[in-house]
């Protein structure tokens, strides 16, 4: 199982990212995939839930209206946009498959102006 993260980066507040993970090593397709971010000091935390066909999705209160979970099962690959980013979205991000435990390198995400 590999995931790779990417599209991370320096944003100002107000700014727009796109983060892309891109998965291989299991059938893509049948699992639901989730996002998650660790900001310094704190512990990893759920914010995004997208299922295996992609037509239900759910979101952390904290980027709920901001941030939308979205993903090509042709592709193998899960999203992340994230509109009206806030310095307190700074953090590592990471994709997962939910039920397995494999987890990506992570991509930073840095809000700041």
């Amino acid at each position: 199982v590999q995931l790779v993260e990417s599209g991370g980066g320096l944003v100002q507040p107000g700014g727009s990212l796109r983060l892309s993970c891109a998965a291989s090593g299991f059938t893509f397709s049948r699992y639901a995939m989730s996002w998650y971010r660790q900001a310094p000091g704190k512990e990893r935390e759920w914010v995004a839930r997208i299922n295996s066909f992609g037509g239900s999705t759910n979101y952390a209160d904290s980027v709920k209206g901001r941030f939308t979970i979205s993903r090509d099962n042709a592709k193998n690959t899960v999203y992340l946009q994230m509109n009206s980013l806030k310095p307190e979205d700074t953090a590592v991000y990471y994709c997962k498959a939910i039920s397995l435990a494999y987890w990506g390198q992570g991509t930073q995400v840095t809000v700041s102006s």
